[in-house]
């Protein structure tokens, strides 16, 4: 059984840091594409970040892009989302989400995922 768990949300002030992180249990060893979304309330579902799994490959959204950055501990299946510079747009609900197979394509789209957490929420005060 596939597990996704998040960690890591806060309530922080603008201009501050957090690192979200994604506990992967389940998930076959073989390369897999991984991902962040978000969404803020009254919302559409937003990816932010996405990587696969034994590469250098990551894609991020550009309101993101050179704030965030995602890694990974293979040894431990994790995946992290290091959140810097944080914006109050940044406010919302932060998924992780895994596909079950196939080549890094369609980063952001949510319907490539298979496997998704409940999620953990970031608040960004003004």
């Amino acid at each position: 059984q596939v597990q996704l768990v998040e960690s890591g949300g806060d309530s922080v002030q603008a201009g501050g840091s957090l690192t979200l992180s994604c506990a992967a249990s389940g998930l076959p060893r073989s390369r897999k594409q991984m991902g962040w979304f978000r969404q803020a309330p009254g919302k559409e579902r937003e990816g932010v970040a996405a990587t696969y799994t034994g590469s250098e490959l990551t894609s991020y959204a550009d309101s993101v892009k050179g704030r965030f950055t995602i890694s990974r501990d293979n040894t431990k299946n994790t995946v992290y989302l290091q959140m810097n510079s944080l914006k109050p747009e940044d406010t919302a609900m932060y998924s992780c989400a895994a596909a079950a197979d196939g080549a890094f394509q369609n980063p952001f789209n949510p319907a490539r995922y298979s496997y998704w957490g409940q999620g953990t929420q970031v608040t960004v005060s003004s």
